[in-house]
């Protein structure tokens, strides 16, 4: 094996990845088998259940037993480090997403927009600003940029009828994220769209996905801090969780 050649278990696991990212394997699809990677591939069965194992842990795709391996439904997760579908949220509260699209543009990356997407300056992004509402009161402004060559149609799309969350993880499911959330004073522009209140905080959400190793989107979520809140809830791996009982109940958020 030559310095620059990968081992064969990590050119398999990159094979699979890659027919994730392109949309051939979408999520629940099932994976080719062990027996099947050695007769396609022409690896060893080492090989194989490697690449597949390491696939397992690193949230790639899901080994079900008697059944085999399918890929892992991306958008099912819901948890404070985990990347949201606010339509999805809305629809598990029992409410009614609606939204406004209020930009849609192709532009030029400059500044923190090419430093966080790891692009030169001038590079083609998309800029989009949404204003998402539940039972048709704003409880979040979307402020996202994505790389163009990532998603070339995404200035056709309407997003009255799919999020750009959802868009964007059909085009390629999610492979890693990174998020920030903070308290902050909105600016005038977003405290209008949100409706809020003169002195109300926002809570901010800046989030960065990546797909084939490099960023692709960067967001800035905003939410009034009166009537929206992340949840998570983690037991260690082996521990069984909670009952509901046994979580602490918290008092409503204003509506």
């Amino acid at each position: 094996m030559t310095a620059k050649q990968k081992p064969r278990y990590q050119q398999l696991k990159d094979h699979i990845i890659t027919r994730i990212s392109s949309g051939e394997l979408r999520p629940t699809d099932r994976v080719p088998s062990e027996n099947e990677l050695v007769a396609s591939m022409s690896v060893s069965r080492m090989t194989a259940n490697r690449a597949l194992r390491e696939l397992t842990d690193e949230g790639y795709v899901e080994r079900i037993a008697g059944r085999g391996t399918f890929v892992s439904d991306f958008r099912s997760r819901s948890h404070v480090l985990e990347v949201h579908n606010i339509a999805d949220e809305i629809e598990r509260r029992g409410g009614v997403h609606s939204c406004e699209v209020v930009r849609n543009s192709r532009q030029h990356a400059r500044g923190e927009i090419a430093r966080a997407l790891h692009v030169d300056q001038g590079v083609e992004v998309f800029h989009l600003l949404l204003v998402h509402c539940e039972d048709g009161t704003p409880i979040q402004v979307e402020d996202r940029h994505v790389v163009a060559d990532f998603a070339p149609e995404c200035g056709d799309q309407d997003f009255h009828a799919v999020t750009p969350s959802a868009y964007l993880t059909a085009i390629s499911p999610l492979q890693e994220a990174e998020q920030v959330v903070r308290a902050q004073q909105p600016n005038a522009a977003v405290r209008a769209r949100l409706q809020m209140a003169e002195h109300e905080p926002c809570l901010v959400v800046i989030r960065r996905t990546w797909s084939r190793g490099r960023p692709v989107t960067f967001a800035r979520l905003h939410h009034p801090g009166s009537c929206y809140e992340l949840t998570g809830h983690y037991a260690p791996p082996g521990t069984p969780k909670s009952t509901p009982a046994d979580v602490v109940q918290l008092e409503n958020l204003q509506r």
